[in-house]
């Protein structure tokens, strides 16, 4: 359970100086795209701050989650579990199991009542009175809304816990509705990827350390430190895109080149998220560096609009939904046609 030293007083245990945790502040305060003003202060706020305490509930899932998020680089997992946050409950790392770890969970509830962190991941079943999925004899739901009952905040991690994901795909056979279909009388803030960035975890955890309170977050519950550019206008293969050159195979010089991938059903000028920025894995790479374009996992229904092969001229109707509807589709249209036809004038020319 969360003990009464503070943050700072633990870091100064281990030797990092205050200079460093400065230092380590204006980072984290650049990450999240909050003005240098802020850096000081969120030295100052998280050296106050007593270790959080988190429960971290996992669904319907598929352990990516957690797997990336042991991948975090500022703060690591280790940093994070034992200077950060009291992770007092965590269906995958923990160790102790049965009665011991539901009794751990209740009293983290009860001790740090209205000031607990809800951390979920995968999708809740609601089909059947939510039989696909159970946890020591209840249903995902009842544990779900028993935790969060006096929770400070709510984290959806992952796509299937911010929109459903993969389980509420069709034909959505165990009834898969998202972590913010349930909980509407708490703040849920939704860190969508299959996985998410892990910084962008670890991120969020931390501003809620540091300021007490929510992020500032887009239509669709995300941070807008981490969802609010598209990959595309942050794409290093951009400039391809502008003069016109695309890859049309996975194999073909173009490819080879590092061309744009839009021709080969690039979602990155629809999808909002972080990868070409910040990357994966400590900024070593991300889907499309790797030579694959992006899938648009960090959008609602990104499984069904599917067509991850087609470029989207060839499905802008279904595609054009994923952030917005109509809205936005005729400007997806036109940001469609003016690269197919600078395409086409770039194959003219060199014929």
């Amino acid at each position: 359970m969360a003990d009464q030293k503070t943050l700072g007083e633990r870091l100064a245990e281990h030797g990092v100086s205050r200079r460093a945790f400065v230092k380590y502040a204006s980072w984290l305060g650049s990450l999240m795209a909050l003005p240098p003003a802020t850096s000081r202060a969120m030295a100052a706020e998280l050296a106050k701050a007593k270790r959080q305490s988190v429960i971290w509930l996992s669904f319907q899932e598929c352990t990516g989650c957690t797997e990336s998020i042991t991948r975090s680089k500022g703060p690591t997992l280790e940093d994070l579990i034992f200077d950060f946050i009291s992770l007092d409950y965590h269906h995958t790392l923990q160790a102790a199991s049965g009665e011991a770890i539901e009794a751990a969970r209740h009293a983290a509830m009860a001790e740090n009542k209205g000031k607990y962190v809800v951390v979920v991941d995968g999708s809740v079943p609601m089909k059947d009175g939510g039989i696909y999925s159970t946890t020591a004899g209840h249903s995902n739901y009842d544990t779900l809304m028993e935790t969060v009952k006096d929770a400070f905040a709510v984290i959806s991690v992952g796509t299937c816990a911010a929109f459903g994901g993969i389980p509420k795909a069709n034909p959505n056979p165990t009834g898969a509705v998202s972590i913010g279909d349930l909980v509407k009388d708490k703040p849920v803030i939704n860190i969508p990827g299959c996985p998410p960035i892990p910084e962008a975890m670890t991120g969020t955890v931390a501003y809620l350390l540091s300021f007490g309170k929510v992020p500032e977050l887009d239509h669709l519950g995300r941070p807008k430190a981490f969802f609010g550019e598209n990959i595309h206008d942050r794409c290093y293969r951009r400039p391809f895109y502008e003069r016109g050159q695309f890859a049309h195979a996975f194999d073909d010089q173009g490819a080879r080149d590092g061309w744009c991938l839009y021709e080969l059903g690039c979602k990155g000028p629809i999808t909002y998220n972080a990868c070409a920025t910040m990357k994966w894995n400590g900024g070593v790479s991300f889907p499309i560096q790797s030579g694959h374009g992006c899938l648009g996992c960090s959008e609602p229904d990104f499984w069904d609009k599917g067509g991850f092969y087609v470029p989207l001229s060839g499905s802008i109707g279904p595609t054009a939904k994923l952030v917005g509807g109509a809205a936005l589709a005729g400007a997806v249209a036109g940001v469609a046609a003016a690269a197919v036809a600078r395409h086409r004038k770039a194959s003219l020319n060199k014929g």
